[in-house]
């Protein structure tokens, strides 16, 4: 019987309200009303093996399921510390291997800061310095940030953990876009010469803040999907 006893009544309108209230990975979301269907659909053939109207089973079955404003709360819930795990995966593997490559391939292109003809001031280095550790930071308080979470998930809720998530991952690409905005402007203080780089480490650059952008976006997006949880 099954997906026959379902018609385009009750369970279809709390269906397509469920799915309006959610944020997050599609393919979650879709696994989420997918399994709710599934759920709603056995227990309306179970009201309707009862003796129920298909009608009266379809009613019966949405209200046991639960109101669609707390189910969906539970939902968003579930899917802001998925898009937050992600995000934090993302940061902490991420970071590193772009900057490993970034300074590879200035050491390999460029070469040292003191071999640009003068050494730059000690302002300077530091700003550049400051630079390299943020990324090492962020990258090592998203891998905090994700061992904690697994521990603190079984005595902590996991709405405020959604939203420490979220909030650590958009704090840490803001960091790590302050300190590259950062030594841009030094280095065009310094000497603007200095931005005009070769092919290979422009493209390097660019490379850079596309995914420094993209980081940022699945930042926003999982504060976004962390802070809709009522």
């Amino acid at each position: 019987m099954g997906a026959d006893v379902m018609d385009a009544d009750v369970v279809d309108r709390y269906m397509t309200e469920l799915g309006s209230r959610l944020q997050g990975s599609k393919k979650q979301v879709r696994e989420l009303l997918t399994e709710t269907r599934d759920s709603l659909a056995d227990a309306t053939e179970a009201h309707v093996d009862r003796g129920l109207t298909e009608r009266e089973a379809q009613e019966r079955a949405v209200e046991e399921f639960g109101p669609v404003r707390e189910i969906a709360n539970e939902y968003q819930a579930e899917l802001a510390v998925a898009y937050g795990t992600r995000t934090l995966v993302w940061l902490a593997i991420v970071l590193p291997l772009m900057h490993m490559a970034w300074e590879y391939g200035r050491m390999l292109l460029i070469g040292p800061w003191q071999d640009f003809g003068t050494r730059p001031p000690a302002w300077y280095l530091f700003v550049a310095q400051a630079n390299d550790l943020t990324s090492g930071i962020a990258s090592g308080v998203a891998l905090v940030a994700l061992v904690l979470g697994r521990v603190l998930a079984r005595k902590y809720d996991t709405k405020l953990l959604a939203k420490a998530g979220a909030t650590i991952a958009l704090v840490a690409v803001a960091a790590v876009l302050l300190g590259n905005l950062a030594i841009i402007l030094a280095t065009a203080h310094v000497d603007a010469s200095r931005l005009v780089q070769s092919l290979p480490m422009t493209i390097a650059s660019l490379v850079t803040w596309i995914v420094i952008v993209r980081l940022g976006l699945l930042a926003r997006r999982c504060l976004s999907c962390a802070t809709i949880v009522a």
